[in-house]
C-alpha cells in the first residue's frame, strides 16, 4: 500500500492545504466535491492538487506531512514550483469517477 503527502490549492500562489492519505484519488475527489462542507479546503476552495509525494510507509508519510505543515510558506511554494511550476491541477486528467462519492452525500 502506498501513502501520499499532498498539497491542495485554490489558485497559483493562493491558499495551501497539506494532507496525507492512503488513497489519493478518493481524497482529491472529497476535496473537489467539498464532502466535508465545514473543512478548511471547502471554506477556501482548495480543489486543485498541485503537489504530491509517494511513501511505502504510513509513519514516514505522516511525519513528512507534519514537518511540511511547519515549514515557512516560501518553502512550501518552492517545493510546489520545483515539481509543478504552473500550479496545474495534477488530477485534471485522472478520469476520476465522481458518482461513487456523490452517492455518499
Amino acid at each position: 500500500m502506498l501513502w501520499y503527502v499532498y498539497i491542495m490549492a485554490n489558485k497559483p500562489k493562493g491558499v495551501i492545504y497539506i494532507g496525507v492519505t492512503d488513497n489519493i484519488e478518493e481524497r482529491v475527489k472529497e476535496h473537489q466535491l467539498k464532502i466535508r462542507t465545514k473543512s478548511f479546503t471547502a471554506k477556501y476552495n482548495c480543489d486543485k492538487l498541485v503537489y504530491f509525494e509517494e511513501y511505502a510507509d504510513a509513519n514516514e508519510a505522516t511525519l513528512r506531512e507534519k514537518r511540511m505543515k511547519k515549514w515557512k510558506r516560501e518553502w512550501k511554494v518552492k517545493v510546489i514550483e520545483d515539481m509543478n511550476p504552473s500550479w496545474m491541477d495534477l488530477s485534471m486528467n485522472w478520469k476520476l469517477n465522481y458518482n461513487k462519492l456523490r452517492d455518499v452525500k
